[in-house]
């Protein structure tokens, strides 16, 4: 790719020297030159031109000096590199220019095959600096659509092999839904539908998380997220009741000035799972995930939960009856389930 040098020197004869001596990089369009008389004018073309990749300076100019111009060029960018060629070559300069953010010094008169050598080089240290943060970025863009435990999975050495492998872990599957969004997507517009249930979002996954939990996917206005470690069950319970109690406190103003109170049903069920990767290889198309009995008990209690609760099986009370107050629902026939379940609505 070109890249695009910024020349700042009072000398007039340097332009013309400068696209002479590059003039088959400039004409194989390696290098693109433009260029300023001082640092004030540098300044105003890096205005005009942001994606200038390095800058050559001299010292001794009218208006703004080449070392008061790199400190305003620190404050601009981190990844621009500067370069001073300068004639004023004593110690006291080149320490005070490298000190002051510069990459290297050369002296006047200049020696055409040093400065390239020299530009070579920042240019792929900046080329480097660009790919870094351009990593980091991505990064910064995997993690908010990519859950924390499916980034770990993907740093450790057998990542390739084990694509297809699974595990049998022990776990906590929940499953938050909001209650009557549907009925608000057929009256709102649909920029205000998804601020509401980003919201609403914001509240659960931040609630999830600060208790061990990992986000495994969000599917239309519902999360399902899964606990694993030293008492999963009960730091599930306690994300989901800070959830629904957060949300209790919300009042949204719709269009038709009707004042809705949003409220999440919530089912939780516990016990052994299958994790890993479901999908197909071949297509390239895999979901890091749950599956198993208790993770479809899950999604059926929430889907009898009614607004507001948090919703248990028996076998989950068991285990939580000492140190949460809960109440009995009653037996409820659940989906693809020939025998009724015993429900329990946590209260607090």
């Amino acid at each position: 790719m070109k890249a695009k040098i910024l020349v700042v020197d009072d000398e007039a004869d340097l332009q013309l020297l400068i696209k002479q001596k590059f003039r088959r990089q400039i004409r194989e369009q390696q290098y693109e030159f433009i260029f300023a008389e001082n640092g004030l004018r540098a300044l105003e073309m890096l205005e005009e031109h942001p994606d200038v990749d390095m800058v050559l300076s001299d010292i001794n100019m009218p208006e703004m000096d080449g070392l008061t111009l790199l400190v305003r060029l620190g404050e601009l960018s981190p990844i621009l590199k500067s370069v001073i060629v300068s004639a004023y070559g004593d110690m006291d300069n080149i320490r005070t220019a490298m000190n002051r953010g510069a990459f290297d010094f050369l002296t006047k008169p200049i020696d055409f095959r040093d400065l390239e050598v020299t530009m070579e080089k920042t240019l792929q240290y900046v080329a480097q600096l660009k790919e870094t943060l351009r990593a980091v970025r991505e990064n910064d863009i995997l993690r908010m659509y990519v859950d924390a435990s499916v980034l770990q999975f993907m740093t450790q050495e057998t990542f390739e092999k084990s694509l297809m492998t699974s595990e049998n872990i022990e776990g906590t599957v929940v499953f938050m839904d909001m209650c009557g969004f549907t009925a608000i997507s057929e009256k709102e517009q649909p920029d205000r539908v998804v601020k509401l249930i980003n919201k609403y979002f914001d509240v659960m996954v931040k609630e999830i998380i600060a208790q061990g939990g990992h986000v495994d996917k969000f599917m239309g206005d519902a999360v399902m997220a899964v606990f694993r470690g030293d008492y999963h069950l009960d730091r599930a319970v306690e994300s989901s009741l800070a959830v629904r109690n957060h949300i209790n406190g919300f009042k949204e103003e719709l269009s038709d000035q009707s004042g809705y109170y949003p409220k999440v049903s919530i089912g939780i069920n516990s016990g052994e799972m299958v994790s890993g990767n479901i999908g197909s290889a071949a297509l390239k198309r895999l979901d890091y995930t749950v599956i198993g009995d208790v993770v479809n008990v899950a999604q059926r209690l929430q889907s009898v939960a009614r607004p507001g609760q948090v919703v248990i099986p028996e076998s989950a009370y068991e285990k939580l009856k000492e140190a949460f107050k809960c109440s009995l629902v009653g037996e409820v026939n659940l989906k693809n389930k020939s025998n009724p379940v015993l429900i329990y609505e946590v209260l607090e």
